[in-house]
């Protein structure tokens, strides 16, 4: 990390969901400088894109104070929602070009605020594929939910 810039926060997430929908988990590894943290939570009854978004959601909430982030995501879901998606979606009033309601409206929300405190730089990186930071996400965000479907 020491080719990064000073103030860069980087934060790995995934989420993971045991069957679509059922018990859920998710994860974000956070580095700053030499400290890194792990932060991870569970949900009984989900789908993966619900822990997707809250991987993201968590992970950026996690940084108290704005900063520049690198942020990088397995889920194409939360990365075309945030890049492409969401500002048509609340030009609509959160509905889609179709005008149904958007899915998962709640956590879009709750993203866009998360979203606004901080400068963020978005990573799209492959799933299972031996980034070691993702699969360390991964398999946070499976035990996790794991732990709840025992």
């Amino acid at each position: 990390m020491t080719d990064q810039p000073d103030n860069l926060v980087t934060i790995f997430t995934d989420g993971s969901c045991l069957s679509n929908p059922g018990p859920g988990g998710w994860a974000a590894v956070l580095r700053w400088r030499d400290n890194e943290k792990e932060i991870v939570g569970h949900e009984a009854d989900t789908t993966n894109n619900r822990m997707e978004l809250k991987a993201a959601i968590m992970g950026l909430n996690a940084v108290t104070r704005a900063m520049p982030i690198a942020l990088h995501t397995d889920s194409r879901y939360v990365m075309n929602g945030v890049q492409d998606w969401m500002p048509r979606w609340k030009a609509n009033g959160w509905k889609t070009a179709s005008k149904k309601p958007v899915a998962n409206q709640d956590l879009w929300e709750q993203l866009d605020q998360a979203v606004q405190r901080h400068d963020i730089t978005w990573h799209w990186v492959k799933g299972h594929a031996g980034n070691e930071f993702n699969e360390r996400c991964d398999q946070l965000a499976r035990s996790a939910a794991e732990s709840i479907a025992r």
